[in-house]
């Protein structure tokens, strides 16, 4: 019985790491996405509408 926890016990660690692997490889696919479209149409950046003031401000890159 006691093996059968340890199993599941690695098998849980490894479905939540690769959780943690999908989730951060779609952040990056969407950052690079996000830049190739910035260079092909020779954009400086993406422009976000604030919900409070209404004015529209480049928004800011996601951090590493």
């Amino acid at each position: 019985m006691p093996q059968l926890l340890v199993i599941a016990g690695f098998g849980a660690l490894a479905w939540y790491g690769y959780q943690r692997f999908v989730k951060e490889a779609e952040r990056v696919s969407r950052a690079v996405r996000r830049a190739e479209k910035e260079t092909e149409t020779g954009a400086i950046g993406t422009l976000v509408r604030d919900p409070v003031t209404g004015e529209y401000r480049v928004a800011a890159k996601e951090a590493d």
